[in-house]
């Protein structure tokens, strides 16, 4: 049963998650190239775990209006130190 809840859960989230790229007309593939966009800016400062990047399309509701809103989550393993230019 746990499983079942999980599984509808997953998809739930997904299908949300299509909707509302669809509302901003977002694809897939434009999400994987800012994906790869991000982490190369990210890399001269700092070392992500480029395999645990998630990137989507969610909506903020701030209370007089929803906006569609990009939200990142990027472990960073370290951050590299800058020198002086």
């Amino acid at each position: 049963m746990f499983n079942r809840n999980r599984s509808k859960d997953v998809a739930k989230e997904r299908l949300k998650n299509i909707l509302i790229n669809d509302r901003v007309n977002t694809s897939m593939e434009i999400l994987d190239v800012i994906k790869e966009g991000i982490i190369d800016v990210i890399s001269n400062y700092m070392e992500a775990d480029n395999n645990s990047v998630n990137i989507k399309v969610t909506n903020l509701n701030n209370g007089s209006s929803v906006t569609p809103t990009l939200v990142a989550n990027i472990p960073i393993k370290s951050v590299k130190h800058l020198t002086s230019r």
